[in-house]
């Protein structure tokens, strides 16, 4: 469904890995051994003319789940938390004015593959650009959910320095030098260092970097992956602290 002649006002970057690109709702078809969706759409989750995403080819469409099938499209993608941000949003300020995501997580990424020059960076920061070329609309905030595929030894000791370097280019490259930015801090990873990463993301000393911890979330039956509760709940709470510290 196309939005016409419907612009965003407020545009908020979906990045990261598979938690923000949605994974809630997924289950192992015993049948074929393939992963698939339940189709389960929470009512926060609910599609509005006042959310929209901007799609693979760069046109504003209605948002609706899995938010990022066209994007992580060599995944299967479920309920993530960009929509229940969107609706948390929404319900606590009427007047907000329209939203426009813009996915770009892809699953399985280590955040080597977000570097400046690479294929996801190029993808994200062009994105973004043609996000913004609607008269009257900014770029609100960064929403960054990664981490988990970095711990291993020497990529979680390696991280904080990476992730600095990525916030700081990409803020340079879409001139915005305070962006604000919501970091999720993870609660599992594939590794024995997670400790190393959620270190890296409780200690990042950037500017206008929030935190919102993901520890004590329940997971998927993988251990990896947030169920719909979760992401409906990871995606509230960005919402939340988005309004508290960057909503004027």
């Amino acid at each position: 469904m196309s939005t016409g002649e419907l612009k965003p006002k407020n545009i908020f970057l979906l990045a990261g890995q598979s938690n923000m690109a949605g994974r809630g709702g997924i289950y192992n078809d015993t049948k074929t051994n393939l992963h698939k969706w339940d189709g389960k759409v929470p009512p926060q989750c609910t599609p509005t003319p006042n959310i929209l995403t901007l799609s693979l080819n760069k046109t504003w469409e209605i948002a609706r789940e899995p938010l990022h099938k066209e994007i992580d499209n060599l995944k299967t993608c479920g309920v993530g938390p960009g929509m229940p941000f969107s609706n948390q949003i929404l319900e606590k300020h009427p007047n907000f004015g329209v939203i426009g995501l813009v996915p770009c997580a892809v699953g399985g990424t280590k955040i080597e593959k977000w570097q400046k020059g690479s294929i996801l960076y190029n993808q994200l920061v062009d994105r973004a650009r043609a996000a913004r070329q609607c008269t009257g609309c900014n770029i609100r905030a960064l929403l960054w959910y990664q981490g988990e595929s970095d711990c291993g030894e020497r990529d979680s000791r390696l991280y904080m320095g990476r992730l600095e370097k990525f916030f700081n280019n990409l803020r340079h490259d879409l001139d915005s030098p305070d962006l604000p930015i919501l970091l999720v801090v993870i609660s599992a990873g594939e590794g024995n260092f997670l400790r190393n990463v959620r270190d890296a993301q409780l200690n990042i000393n950037l500017k206008n970097v929030m935190r919102v911890d993901a520890m004590g979330l329940t997971l998927l039956a993988d251990h990896l992956h947030l169920d719909t509760k979760s992401a409906v709940h990871i995606g509230q709470k960005l919402a939340n602290d988005f309004l508290y510290n960057f909503y004027r």
